[in-house]
């Protein structure tokens, strides 16, 4: 199909309400999509946590609209976009859809995460193409799953899949499908999910021609290059607010999936006249293990950290995002050489990659410096392999606290900082009815968070029987170490903690990475605690007995780590001790 030109006239006045409507309109398309997938796809993965992403790229692949999902998946949508382009070209027809997944040739950011791209042609005319990516419950490899912490190469992580036509002007290429289906331990699942990814994907195409015969082809194209635009002034509105200069930051990775080894994570932040530069040279070499950053996820992970610097209503787009220059060194840990496995990256090294960025932007801006979240520690469980009811289960209730800002607490048992929340808590009771498990315990965890003014969040306390053999995938970055750590007089949060317990009473610390395949146990889990902001002893009082009277902090804690003394029945504050002891800490800082 021939594309036509589609450059956008400098000269046209565009009336801005209508560009708002017209953004509000494609990021309300992209919510669309995503709740046709909640509402169709087969995995809880989906359906439960939301564990993927709908975005909109225009005809060259640069991202329009992310306004559904988890932004480790869609800031780096572009690339795979792309990649089809460069695969097909021409040979893009009305009504082909494209599967893909592979970081080194496809765009892809890890091999679980498989992206259903449709092309949009309106009038015979491309115009974009609307997108779901999905982290698949297996794609084969050594591990059930989708995550093998024993993976040394990329080859043993399941299958790999480079921009291929699953779908040709409307007829499904039914041999690649049963191809993509014999690759997963649970085809049945993978059927469902990618059957709900191609349908939410023609949602979006529909629901965009709607807009575009409105409009008329010619005027979406041209609102299309506007909202880039005006994400692009925005962008650099925004880090003109920053003071020039180069500002410098590490963070680390404490293991290589095989032994202790601190592996840095060095991020250069340049604020230039509204531009940054984010410099990773001088990061560590690739590692052995599976945590290795593709280059897209390196991308989507520094676009989500300096966006999530500035106001909420920031554009989150392709445009805002050429204010924003990545340098990544060809064999360093934020930009491997194949075959260098990477399944881990969308939690760790993006992780770290988001931390070492806040850390840089807080040397220039101290007051908008976010704390630190703390590290996943979730990781899977999977049996019945080889029988009719293989299952996947997620241990998403782990999930860690999230860092302190000025004026806001961090967010309790919220997730990794690639997800920035999108990853949601799957129901317990649906779970029980699912899996061959008993939950008995899920609280938040008490004393986890980092002290401050503005405390971190908490992590949880989770305790859950399995009840028959199954093999587990350890994936424990948060465990051993604190990783939540403080900004201006805040604290560092706990590190987290696993143990597995037997039918014999016999007790291990769960590996903090591994594939161990144990019988029935009862796992306990207490997930790290996000970091404080601030000093503690100006945490408001009345905010310090909530904290208690929730069990978020205990009694003890709240005396001698913020000052605020309780009454003897533990539901008041006892106010002149609190002064006494707030007084004594002011004199001691002074």
């Amino acid at each position: 199909m021939s594309r036509q030109s589609l450059e956008h006239s400098q000269g046209t006045d565009i009336d801005p309400i209508s560009l708002a409507l017209t953004q509000n309109r494609l990021d309300d398309i992209c919510r669309q999509m995503g709740w046709v997938m909640t509402r169709t796809a087969r995995s809880p993965i989906f359906s439960d946590s939301h564990d993927f992403s709908c975005f909109i790229t225009d005809h060259e692949g640069t991202l329009v609209s992310q306004a559904d999902g988890i932004p480790i998946h869609t800031g780096g949508g572009g690339f795979t976009v792309a990649a089809i382009l460069s695969a097909f070209g021409e040979r893009i027809s009305e009504g082909d859809v494209f599967v893909s997944s592979d970081p080194y040739a496809a765009g892809g950011n890890h091999l679980p995460d498989w992206v259903i791209s449709r092309p949009i042609v309106t009038d015979g005319q491309l115009i974009g193409f609307t997108c779901n990516r999905a982290h698949q419950s297996d794609i084969g490899g050594g591990a059930a799953g989708t995550y093998n912490a024993r993976a040394t190469e990329i080859w043993h992580e399941g299958i790999r899949l480079p921009p291929l036509r699953i779908v040709e002007q409307g007829v499904m290429r039914q041999d690649l499908w049963r191809l993509l289906l014999l690759n997963s331990r649970t085809p049945d699942l993978m059927d469902g999910d990618l059957r709900a990814m191609v349908g939410s994907t023609r949602i979006g195409v529909e629901r965009v021609n709607d807009l575009a015969r409105e409009l008329s082809v010619g005027t979406t194209v041209e609102f299309i290059a506007a909202i880039l635009d005006h994400g692009e002034r925005r962008l650099r509105s925004a880090l003109k607010t920053l003071p020039e200069g180069r500002y410098e930051s590490v963070e680390y990775t404490h293991t290589d999936c095989f032994e202790e080894v601190d592996i840095a994570i060095r991020a250069a932040v340049t604020i230039d006249k509204g531009h940054a530069t984010v410099d990773f040279t001088g990061s560590d070499p690739q590692m052995r293990g599976f945590k290795n950053s593709s280059l897209v996820n390196t991308h989507s992970a520094v676009y989500l950290a300096i966006t999530s610097y500035f106001e909420a209503d920031l554009p989150r787009n392709g445009g805002a995002f050429r204010a924003i220059d990545v340098v990544a060194p060809l064999g360093t840990v934020v930009n491997p050489r194949p075959p260098a496995p990477l399944s881990m990256c969308t939690a760790t090294i993006a992780h770290e990659i988001g931390h070492s960025v806040w850390k840089a932007m807080a040397v220039a801006d101290p007051e908008r410096a976010c704390a630190g979240w703390g590290k996943s520690i979730h990781g899977i469980t999977a049996g019945g392999m080889g029988t009719p009811s293989p299952w996947v289960m997620y241990h998403w209730n782990t999930l860690s606290g999230s860092g302190a800002v000025k004026g806001r607490d961090g967010f309790n048992q919220f997730g990794h900082v690639g997800t920035l929340g999108g990853i949601t808590m799957h129901n317990i009771e649906n779970y029980e009815q699912r899996y061959p498990v008993q939950f008995v315990r899920q609280e938040f965890r008490c004393d986890s968070a980092g002290s401050g003014e503005f405390r971190g969040g908490t992590g949880i306390d989770y305790e859950v029987m399995i009840g028959e053999k199954a093999e587990y995938s350890f994936r424990g970055e948060g465990l051993i170490h604190p990783s939540g750590y403080g900004t201006n007089g805040g604290t560092i949060g706990e590190p987290g903690r696993m143990t597995l317990t037997f039918d014999d009473s016999a007790q291990i610390e769960a590996p903090q990475y591994g594939v161990e395949t144990y019988a029935p146990l009862q796992l306990h889990a207490l997930s790290p605690g996000g970091g404080g902001w601030g000093n503690p002893f100006k945490r408001d009082a009345k905010y310090v007995l909530r904290d208690t009277l929730d069990g978020v902090v205990s009694p003890e804690a709240a005396e001698t780590v913020y000052g605020v003394a309780l009454s003897s029945d533990r539901r008041e504050i006892d106010l002149d001790k609190t002064n006494r002891l707030r007084d004594v800490n002011t004199t001691a800082d002074a």
